[in-house]
């Protein structure tokens, strides 16, 4: 299917403005576009979720939690460098992007935040390798900041240390947070237990490369950045419970998605025979039109960027011109975009998501 879809396919116009500089008041108070089975948009606010969602529906989220990835510094030659950590490799070691007037050479040391040294001990593709002195996760929390996303222009403060983090955020290790869970907070997870709508978690470690855009014209010729990703027992379990009792799998976004329909692709699942294990690898799993979700019966989400991997895995949920639609609207409707932005709640497409 992606043979006949190009980039152009997947923009959009957004107003600057309309990008979220600042999270809501409160984690609930976002505005939530839902787009129904039949295509109907309607606008509500995120609490209604309360109303949306029945018993025996499972939320399934993302459990990864934000890192302090980004660290400032010079190298040798005294020259500034800017360090992002994508991924912790082992305890002392992890791949980073960095940059600098010029590319650090392998053997060379970066001093960090004025406070210690790093090793350059090779690259990875675009990414270096580095060696840390102390455990990776111990010098970032110490020295490292926020990695708020490219277009949220504002130095991170104490506020989004709090607020760019899921309020259940246990397994340390992504760059970027799962955003469709930043809406949720202890008492509305109370209010959707309580209605015996299940919860359930999978862990995908988010990494930069969420936030690219797909410079390659042919959508087929693209590749896919590669995220950790542990779909545990509990939750497999919970998966096929509740389709055994009529309830639908709704994934807390896109990264929920990816975890969930890789772990099915990798075990080979029919939907029809859903028989769903416990799962762990790297996926570079590029969802577009055509896709055939296997597992995912509903997604929240929040409005991602123009020609990004996301809006396409959007697409190929609720089928391109209904995604089209949507965003038209929340671009009229004065919706506010990206990670501190407003949300959706999509049902899938009754015609199965095809263009």
């Amino acid at each position: 299917m992606t043979g006949f879809l190009t980039l152009k396919d997947f923009d959009y116009i957004l107003p600057d403005e309309l990008i979220a500089q600042q999270p809501a008041a409160t984690r609930t108070d976002s505005r939530l576009l839902h787009v129904d089975a039949r295509g109907q948009l309607f606008d509500r606010g995120f609490i209604a979720l309360l109303d949306l969602l029945k018993p025996n529906d499972l939320l399934v989220f993302n459990n990864t939690r934000v890192i302090k990835a980004r660290l400032f510094g010079q190298k040798e030659s005294g020259g500034k460098v800017e360090v992002l950590v994508e991924r912790i490799t082992s305890p002392h070691c992890a791949l980073a992007h960095i940059r600098s007037s010029r590319s650090p050479l392998e053997g060379s040391r970066l001093r960090l935040a004025d406070a210690f040294e790093v090793l350059v001990t090779g690259r990875e593709h675009n990414l270096f390798k580095l060696q840390f002195d102390q455990p990776v996760l111990e010098r970032l929390e110490q020295y490292g900041s926020t990695p708020l996303p490219p277009y949220i222009e504002h130095t991170p403060d104490e506020h989004d240390i709090e607020r760019y983090q899921t309020v259940y955020a246990t397994t340390p290790g992504a760059v970027a947070a799962p955003t469709a869970g930043l809406h949720f907070d202890d008492s509305l997870l109370a209010q959707l237990k309580s209605k015996g709508i299940e919860q359930a978690f999978v862990t995908l470690h988010v990494g930069a490369g969420t936030f690219a855009p797909v410079k390659l014209e042919k959508l087929d010729e693209h590749i896919m950045h590669a995220e950790w990703y542990e779909v545990p027992t509990a939750t497999a379990d919970a998966i096929v419970q509740a389709k055994r009792s009529g309830g639908r799998v709704i994934a807390v976004g896109t990264t929920s998605v990816r975890a969930l329909e890789s772990a099915a692709r990798a075990q080979a699942i029919a939907d029809s025979h859903l028989a769903l294990t416990a799962h762990s690898d790297d996926t570079r799993l590029f969802i577009t039109p055509g896709f055939k979700y296997q597992v995912v019966d509903a997604l929240i989400t929040n409005f991602h960027l123009p020609q990004s991997t996301l809006l396409m895995l959007v697409a190929a949920f609720i089928g391109l011109p209904r995604m089209k639609l949507a965003y038209q609207h929340a671009v009229e409707q004065r919706y506010r975009f990206f990670s501190y932005g407003d949300a959706m709640f999509l049902e899938k497409d009754l015609e199965n998501a095809q263009i």
